[in-house]
């Protein structure tokens, strides 16, 4: 008798799931960004949501859940039920904050589940129009000279932009004051407001900045140039050697989200990125799809696997902590 009311209990249960699947989605889908709007990351997912929405048939709605390097915005997705809802785009901060926070609310490799990699980004290194220096090494000069008045942006502890400064304080052996921020919006505003001085950011964000003239570009971070910015050298080349950086950015659902639900938002993210308008975008900014094997929920578990166990030690060696 028992048997028989646990195989109807197991029997209910899929029936539900399968039902749920069936119907998915039946009202808006939250995309949550675990960063201020207007930030690199903000802007990838404004960029996917519509396009998304148009193959799931409910909108998409980006909600920004900014705070401590993207964990405050992990852990609701974490705490979120599994059914669809609520699905979460975050970058290569995913697999620093493990080594960063000790008390950390979540773990990123078993309380989600995986969509698939997104997009691949490339940085830059900028600085307030105003500044007085016109290359690398004049930059470099002057951070030098002004120690301690010159100010390094960021998004704070575990975000790309923090990660990038501390290789680039570690690559001219200075240590510049960093101003952290929640998000590189607000970094950005404070940056073209003369109110800051030097920001490592996604090229998702500084590309229009640098071509409109807003802000002074000392550099990229990729060993090679970028189409989108010919004329700005690598840092590689400017004399800082094996200087790189690419942002990887993940979608994440929360841990026990139904695999058919999964599938279909694996689905409309493949499409939306495939959307003839998005592809030409992203190429303006120089950030790259990746290939069709890391847009599956196994590339992006691989990936953040080999990730964490990268930067871990690197962090760790730094000893650098958010607690």
């Amino acid at each position: 008798m028992k048997t028989r009311f646990k195989f109807s209990l197991c029997a209910m249960a899929l029936a539900c799931t399968f039902a749920h699947a069936q119907n998915f989605p039946t009202r808006p889908i939250t995309l949550v960004v675990p960063f201020a709007a207007g930030g690199p990351t903000d802007v990838v997912a404004r960029m996917m949501a519509i396009p998304m929405g148009k193959s799931l048939g409910q909108s998409v709605v980006v909600e920004n859940v900014n705070g401590a390097g993207g964990t405050v915005g992990a852990t609701k997705v974490a705490r979120a039920a599994p059914n669809g809802y609520t699905i979460f785009l975050h970058h290569m901060g995913m697999s620093t904050s493990p080594a960063l926070y000790k008390k950390l609310s979540f773990d990123p490799l078993t309380d989600f589940e995986y969509i698939g990699q997104v997009l691949d980004v490339p940085m830059t290194l900028i600085a307030r129009k105003d500044i007085p220096a016109n290359n690398l090494q004049e930059l470099i000069a002057y951070i030098k000279a002004n120690e301690k008045k010159v100010s390094l942006a960021d998004a704070g502890l575990g975000a790309v932009s923090n990660l990038c400064g501390l290789m680039f304080k570690s690559a001219i052996g200075v240590n510049i004051n960093t101003i952290p921020y929640k998000g590189t919006g607000p970094a950005m505003n404070d940056l073209l407001g003369g109110q800051v001085d030097v920001l490592c950011d996604q090229t998702t964000q500084t590309v229009p900045m640098i071509k409109d003239g807003r802000v002074k570009v000392f550099g990229v971070t990729t060993l090679k140039r970028l189409a989108a910015l010919p004329n700005v050298p690598t840092l590689d080349e400017q004399g800082l050697k094996g200087f790189e950086v690419k942002v990887w950015h993940g979608m994440y659902a929360p841990k026990g989200t139904p695999a058919p639900v999964l599938t279909q938002i694996n689905t409309a993210m493949r499409a939306a990125m495939a959307e003839p308008s998005i592809v030409q975008r992203l190429g303006e900014l120089s950030s790259e799809i990746p290939t069709a094997d890391k847009m599956t929920p196994k590339g992006l578990e691989d990936h953040l696997k080999a990730e964490i166990n990268k930067w871990g030690p690197v962090i760790r060696t730094e000893g650098v902590s958010a607690d």
